[in-house]
């Protein structure tokens, strides 16, 4: 079983692989998450990459106001700085021994890499729904996801981070299966 740091370089990989596949036409192209299109999916994933620094070396919710949320000319290009700077302040020694304080309340940087990696993830897919592209994520990825989802009795819909699970067939594949315990239909 690879490591919560592998799975996340997994999941910004699929992510990134998804924002390079866009086209310049379709930065206006609806997702599965109702309210947002290509664009604005590409900005909410790169303004939480561009709070993990931040977020990790102390910093709170409250004190930082508005600072990592705004329009991007180049959002490929904001996407890839966020991700990198997110990346490296997650590999910095004892990063993962830290405590990170959320609107949510305070939770351990693994935690809270665990969140963000299945948000990239669930967001890969939604991305790559939008822009008809590759939707098929890593399988381990899928599979330590569906895992740790179908094991924890957490309601991620309450949390408002997703929308309701859906019902698949019990004959979907895991990938299918996964998607649907966040809510989004295959």
């Amino acid at each position: 079983m690879s490591t919560l740091l592998e799975q996340h370089a997994h999941a910004l990989a699929e992510f990134d692989r998804r924002v390079g596949d866009i086209g310049p036409d379709q930065w206006s192209a609806p997702t599965p998450c109702t309210d947002w299109d290509v664009r604005t999916l590409v900005g909410h994933v790169t303004d939480e990459q561009r709070w993990v620094p931040y977020l990790l070396d102390g910093g709170t919710v409250a004190d930082a106001g508005d600072r990592f949320s705004g329009g991007d000319d180049d959002p490929a290009a904001a996407w890839r700085r966020a991700a990198e700077a997110a990346r490296a302040a997650f590999e910095a020694d004892g990063a993962l021994d830290r405590n990170v304080s959320l609107s949510s309340g305070v939770v351990s940087a693994r935690d809270y890499l665990w969140q963000l990696t299945v948000d990239l993830a669930v967001h890969a897919w939604d991305l790559a729904r939008g822009i008809g592209g590759d939707e098929r994520l890593d399988p381990e990825l899928v599979r330590r996801i569906h895992a740790e989802l179908d094991k924890d009795d957490r309601d991620y819909a309450a949390s408002g981070l997703y929308d309701p699970p859906v019902r698949v067939s019990s004959s979907a594949d895991l990938q299918a299966r996964m998607l649907a315990l966040l809510g989004r239909r295959a």
